[in-house]
């Protein structure tokens, strides 16, 4: 039996520009597919951040905005605030969100600001050249940490997931990751309850992918993935960190 692969109707027809083995293509598939499903393309609203998804807005057939560097929260607040029955989703990586950004998705969450964010944590700047990102892991080599990043000049990974999930204003909080068939449906699940939850109204709804990135690490794609699940997991566990009681 041969298997058709359908292009979710949410897709242009422009190619993906992301690199051999990034997860970024995985999340948009996943997103659109969910879109879709949910029947939200007339309701989506996607902020997309600087960072390697910055041209995603050719990818989809929904509304968009790009935010200047680290304000997408600031700019979904705003969307949301003007359109409140509008999916507003956040879109940003790890560079984005937790440097130039972490104000404003700290505040967004303080705020029980009703969007979603789903953030693409790769542990390392991959847009620029592959610097090191408040994510990157203890000893992780970079093009700015090149002997690897160490405690006492830049102290030690941010875990963003569990840190929203102890703010009062976040509704829903989950670490997923994209490295096995197995955890990209868990990922896709993890979303929809993102995009559910803010329909009902709910706080912030936030996910945090943990992705890879071959080209920045300077490895191969599935060595990547090996990576992902043998390493950088140890630091970022995968989990739900705050959900309502069901």
């Amino acid at each position: 039996m041969s298997i058709v692969y359908k292009r979710p109707d949410v897709f242009t027809d422009e190619y993906m520009k992301y690199c051999g083995g990034c997860g970024h293509g995985i999340i948009n598939r996943v997103i659109g597919e969910l879109i879709e499903e949910m029947n939200l393309q007339e309701k989506a609203v996607f902020v997309w951040p600087i960072g390697c998804s910055v041209y995603a807005d050719k990818y989809f057939k929904v509304d968009s905005i790009c935010a200047l560097h680290g304000r997408a929260p600031a700019v979904g607040t705003g969307v949301k605030r003007a359109t409140p029955d509008n999916l507003v989703i956040v879109y940003q990586g790890d560079g984005d969100l937790v440097s130039e950004g972490m104000s404003e998705i700290m505040h967004s969450a303080i705020r029980g600001e009703k969007f979603t964010v789903v953030f693409v944590n790769n542990a390392i700047y991959g847009m620029t050249g592959g610097q090191m990102a408040p994510t990157t892991l203890m000893g992780q080599h970079t093009t700015t940490s090149p002997y690897g990043r160490g405690e006492e000049f830049t102290g030690h990974p941010v875990n963003m997931a569990e840190i929203i999930a102890g703010i009062p204003g976040c509704y829903y909080s989950e670490r997923v990751t994209v490295s096995t068939p197995a955890n990209i449906r868990k990922m896709k699940a993890a979303i929809k309850k993102a995009f559910t939850y803010q329909l009902e109204g709910k706080g912030l709804s936030f996910v945090e992918v943990v992705s890879p990135c071959p080209t920045g690490w300077g490895v191969k794609p599935v060595e990547a993935l090996k990576w992902v699940d043998n390493t950088v997991l140890s630091t970022f566990p995968l989990g739900v960190f705050k959900a309502p009681k069901e």
